[in-house]
């Protein structure tokens, strides 16, 4: 099965995620922020993968609405850091680009979701 444009987004994103914690954890940021920018920020990736070989469209949407909550959750503590200084302008800037993108995507899966099975929500 070829890979969609929101797995393959939300991997490469998961990528940059893993090397920004890295670069963070060099500069002494608070570790259990940066755990929870790790965990929530390669879910997102992790949710749709499991998403693409669910058992069912309710499963498939149900993975899909949890690695929206996954992105929303990365996108607050991107936020965070750059508000208390951890992250510059340009740092926040390039990866909330990317983490917003993902958002935008998964709201429209999740919109659909709601459109074709009501119930499920």
């Amino acid at each position: 099965m070829a890979e969609s444009l929101v797995s393959a987004k939300s991997f490469s994103f998961a990528v940059r995620i893993i090397h920004l914690c890295r670069h963070l954890k060099k500069q002494d940021v608070e570790r259990e922020l940066l755990s929870q920018l790790i965990r929530s920020g390669t879910s997102i990736a992790a949710n749709l993968s499991e998403a693409v070989y669910g058992s069912s469209r309710k499963d498939f949407f149900s993975k899909a609405r949890i690695a929206l909550k996954e992105c929303s959750e990365t996108h607050t503590w991107l936020k965070l850091l750059h508000a208390t200084g951890s992250l510059t302008e340009t740092e926040y800037s390039s990866i909330n680009q990317d983490c917003t993108e993902i958002l935008k995507m998964l709201i429209s899966i999740n919109k659909t979701a709601q459109q074709t099975q009501p119930d499920t929500y």
